[in-house]
């Protein structure tokens, strides 16, 4: 079981058209499932034309999938309560401090943790608040996000936390390897939001494993995402999937292709007279 899995707030390009061709191709090969889900957790820039045209794009692409889609919007509950089972192993905490602040904080530390997917790393709090300083917080309106701890990670783990590993296949291969899970690469994460029981982690770990996915093709950019999604499954008793991290296409200037490059997109290319046999070619995959 395979998926493409993305986000209506753009319409698709060709680094889409690419991993989602990988993955349907992959399923077919197998005999198994493509699955398509829309992650459109973030309500502020998800937009309905986005969506539409994610189906038109798709089925113009000659790519199938079955009935219903997913889309995580509709889902916040089983989000809420994977949350609410992280609160009851105690591996998450409330956290009030700003991007700005905690990049503000990064500047003046003696190592800087550096840059992740999420923006500057943040290695957790140097101590936690008391449930009556949240409580105070929350009362004067202050927003805040949950984080999940590596720290409380890997005391519930125990040395199972620094075993943490993944199987991987090389692109352009059947070869796999084991990997090892390294979260700490990223730091303690955001799981979710004040007024959202989710985040892009958590909500993709979880419908991952209801879904039954056991392949995941996703570009290489997301490479760093899989560790805390490991992390995530073994917390959560989730099946780990077998993971595929594929190069990111780019265009004649060297930069990967963008939802902003409205002439590149699925889209106008379909509207130019492109063919899906030209799209194919033009990412190098045959039919």
């Amino acid at each position: 079981v395979t998926r493409f899995a993305p986000s209506p707030t753009g319409y698709l390009h060709l680094g889409h058209a690419y991993s989602a061709i990988l993955a349907s191709d992959a399923a077919a090969k197998a005999g198994g499932v493509f699955l398509l889900r829309l992650e459109d957790i973030d309500t502020t820039r998800c937009r309905p034309e986005f969506e539409t045209s994610i189906y038109e794009d798709l089925a113009w692409l000659g790519l199938d999938w079955p009935l219903p889609v997913r889309r995580q919007s509709d889902h916040m509950a089983d989000y809420a309560a994977a949350l609410d089972r992280l609160r009851e192993l105690g591996v998450v905490y409330r956290c009030f401090l700003t991007r700005k602040e905690i990049a503000a904080a990064s500047l003046s530390a003696p190592h800087t943790p550096g840059e992740g997917a999420d923006g500057v790393i943040y290695t957790g709090p140097s101590r936690m608040l008391s449930d009556d300083e949240q409580e105070s917080r929350i009362a004067r309106g202050e927003s805040f996000a949950w984080r999940l701890s590596l720290k409380y990670s890997q005391d519930l783990l125990g040395e199972n936390f620094a075993r943490l590993e993944f199987v991987e296949r090389q692109p352009g291969s059947n070869t796999e390897q084991i990997a090892s899970a390294q979260p700490n690469l990223l730091g303690d994460v955001i799981i979710a939001r004040k007024d959202t029981p989710t985040s892009y982690h958590l909500s993709v770990t979880h419908d991952d494993a209801l879904q039954g996915v056991t392949h995941i093709i996703r570009g290489e950019d997301l490479r760093l995402s899989t560790h805390i999604h490991v992390l995530l499954q073994r917390l959560l008793n989730l099946p780990t999937p077998i993971y595929w991290h594929h190069p990111l296409l780019t265009g004649p200037d060297g930069k990967r292709y963008a939802k902003r490059d409205k002439s590149l997109t699925l889209a106008a290319l379909r509207e130019a007279g492109v063919s899906p046999a030209e799209i194919r070619s033009r990412i190098g995959l045959s039919i």
